[in-house]
């Protein structure tokens, strides 16, 4: 028999939940037969999947050894190349400033840069992170943005954390902020809908006027910053945030991203690639600001942070409108 206590980045869930994650290898199944069959168990008594433990409690494995260790997954620490521009961190988050063509997160067991890794081996080696003192916890990030957009990454370096700073996303309580060149001249900021259907097979997203049964709604608020000639310069809000969703609405409604090789103009990326280099869509997440999020992350409310846009944006940028 095994005994794994309850620590605090394992507390508020429901039990189901912590012993999936951690016999991450074992099928569901069998994780719920050995509840019901009492192998499992929470203070010494049989209690439901769905009920919610805390830090202290104990739980009792009556498996084998050898049983635990095949369904036991292990928190790995990837040594990560990449160096994380840190915007601003404390006990509890930590936001970062993701490059273009770096991935939120590893998309396969190849670990390619990406900033999950970094984040978690920056904070490993920082001492703020010991796999070993942890059940199942691992620092995670709360929002993702395409491989080719840049902008804020919002970490959570506690459990806590991450359950606050999600529950205020989903409450649509924490503002996201884009700044992008379109090509045309928006003369007055607006508030656009539609309703968005994705494409899995080629990962690519078709915007629709009216609710199909696979679609989605969506919502993109629009501001000017600025226009000159052809283009304009634009902070976009992302009231819902789908896949592909301001790319994608900005071009349903005639106004494509410069750079955007799936949504965009072949002649204006062309032009942008020979003179600029521009090889993806200037798409940049630059301003993050916070509200509604409960104690303790209270203090975060009503602050705002920004992301420098990488040389090459503001190079077009300042060419374009200054």
């Amino acid at each position: 028999m095994k005994e794994v206590i309850i620590y605090k980045n394992d507390s508020e869930q429901r039990f189901d939940r912590f012993l999936k994650k951690y016999l991450s290898e074992a099928p569901q199944g069998f994780i719920y037969k050995m509840i019901r069959k009492k192998n499992i168990t929470l203070n010494n008594k049989k209690v439901s999947p769905d009920t919610i433990i805390v830090e202290g409690d104990i739980i009792q494995l009556y498996l084998a050894d050898e049983t635990i260790a095949k369904f036991k997954g292990e928190n790995e620490i990837i040594k990560s190349k990449l160096a994380p521009e840190v915007i601003y961190e404390d006990e509890n988050i930590i936001l970062i400033n993701k490059p273009v063509g770096i991935l939120s997160h590893s998309a396969n067991k190849n670990h390619d840069d990406n900033i999950v890794d970094s984040m978690i081996y920056y904070l490993y080696e920082k001492g703020e992170y010991d796999p070993k003192a942890e059940n199942t916890f691992t620092p995670s990030i709360c929002n993702r943005l395409d491989r080719n957009t840049s902008g804020i990454i919002i970490g959570a370096k506690n459990y806590q954390s991450l359950k606050i700073i999600n529950a205020s996303m989903k409450r649509g309580n924490i503002d996201r902020y884009y700044k992008t060149i379109v090509k045309g001249i928006i003369k007055k900021g607006k508030l656009i809908e539609g309703y968005l259907v994705k494409d899995e097979e080629v990962n690519k997203v078709e915007i629709l006027d009216e609710e199909t049964d696979d679609s989605k709604k969506i919502t993109t608020r629009i501001r000017i910053l600025n226009s000159a000639d052809e283009y304009s310069l634009l902070e976009i809000e992302l009231i819902t945030g789908r896949t592909h969703q301001i790319r994608a609405h900005l071009a349903s409604i005639g106004y494509p991203i410069i750079g955007d090789i799936k949504y965009g103009d072949k002649k204006t990326n062309k032009y942008f690639k020979d003179r600029y280099g521009l090889d993806s869509q200037f798409l940049h997440g630059y301003r993050v600001v916070f509200s509604g999020l409960d104690e303790p992350l209270d203090y975060l409310n009503n602050q705002e942070f920004i992301g420098r846009e990488n040389d090459k944006f503001e190079r077009i940028r300042k060419e374009l409108f200054e």
